[in-house]
């Protein structure tokens, strides 16, 4: 219930914000999240949404306020990073599309909901296509990232820098997984992204999307029976307190964004620009590093709290792999060639 009236209150503050930011022209207002307009001596507010929880094992809040340290110090205060976690702005989807609007000014937000934004995000989305976490870096980070990233420009946002959530696992309450035929019949909550929907609906699931902001209480009143999250989102989530089994599948990698509203980063001084992206950087590498040393920890924690895990080697990954083609070849003529690049990517 608090997780549930915190969201509906989000989405009013929202609803009224672009409500109270439209005028004749259809145009969203400047807002109070979008601060000060830059003359040289005034402050410039940052506003920051998150739907992860603002504790220490969280790698969202890691990344948060690494940047908002380095940021306020480098600009000696006159730019100011507010950080809004937790979901109290809605879920991802409701935070970028406010990102877009001007209504909020940046999110860092799992890369599954850009591809409804963007296209080309979706082609990061496919089961088992990054080798490891090394090889995800050195395609977000060089020029098939860039490329992607490009693509956002035209609805308004900019990416800054690719943080990440990791390799994805499954979580359920009904059985162990272990192969396929294991999630037939079984409602699993997967993000609002057309790839992952086919995917899980080829493996024999019930794929659900739903906000994250809803996740937590629909598994607790088993409307759903399970999930697919990285370790650094099950467990300072606490989800072992709903979810009885988890599988070490590592089926998807999935970036976590940071973007912000283009007009937002344009109004800065490129002195300004470039402290917020050195900043994003430095954040981004640290939440990196932070998500590597945790998942043990993260594993233990699940343990302790009496979830039953199927380690990585029993887990069927070929048949997996096998029961995914069919995905690849659905949207081979749409996403191919940029497949290739990532593939390719050394």
């Amino acid at each position: 219930m608090k997780r549930g009236s915190r969201f509906l209150s989000a989405v009013l503050l929202l609803s009224m914000s672009v409500l109270a930011g439209c005028g004749g022209s259809g145009k969203p207002a400047a807002t109070a999240s979008q601060g000060t307009v830059h003359n040289g001596d005034q402050v410039v507010t940052i506003a920051i949404g998150s739907a992860a929880p603002d504790t220490e094992t969280s790698h969202y809040q890691q990344f948060l306020v690494a940047f908002k340290e380095q940021v306020e110090k480098e600009t000696a205060g006159k730019v100011k990073i507010t950080m809004h976690p937790n979901g109290v702005l809605g879920g991802e989807r409701e935070m970028v599309e406010a990102v877009q609007l001007g209504t909020l000014d940046a999110v860092i937000t799992g890369a599954g909901p850009l591809g409804n934004f963007a296209p080309m995000f979706n082609a990061l989305d496919f089961p088992f296509l990054f080798r490891d976490r090394e090889h995800a870096y050195k395609v977000l980070d060089g020029e098939v990232g860039a490329e992607i990233a490009k693509q956002l420009e035209d609805q308004g946002m900019k990416l800054i820098v690719w943080p990440e959530n990791g390799f994805r696992n499954m979580t359920n309450n009904k059985h162990p997984v272990k192969k396929p035929e294991d999630l037939k019949g079984l409602k699993l909550r997967t993000q609002e992204n057309k790839v992952h929907l086919d995917v899980f609906r080829d493996y024999g699931a019930s794929p659900t999307p739903m906000a994250f902001t809803e996740l937590f209480t629909a598994m607790q009143q088993g409307v759903i029976d399970g999930e697919e999250n990285p370790l650094s989102v099950i467990i300072p989530n606490k989800f072992y307190e709903v979810q009885k089994h988890m599988t070490i599948s590592e089926h998807f990698y999935q970036a976590a964004p940071f973007i912000i509203n283009k007009a937002k980063f344009d109004s800065l001084t490129p002195e300004q620009q470039k402290i917020i992206q050195a900043a994003a950087e430095a954040a981004r590498d640290h939440e990196r590093e932070f998500i590597f040393k945790m998942n043990n920890q993260f594993l233990q924690t699940a343990r302790d709290n009496g979830m039953q895990i199927v380690p990585r080697e029993e887990f069927d990954r070929e048949a997996f792999v096998q029961a995914s083609e069919h995905v690849y070849k659905k949207y081979e003529q749409e996403y191919g060639d940029l497949i290739k690049k990532i593939r390719n990517t050394q």
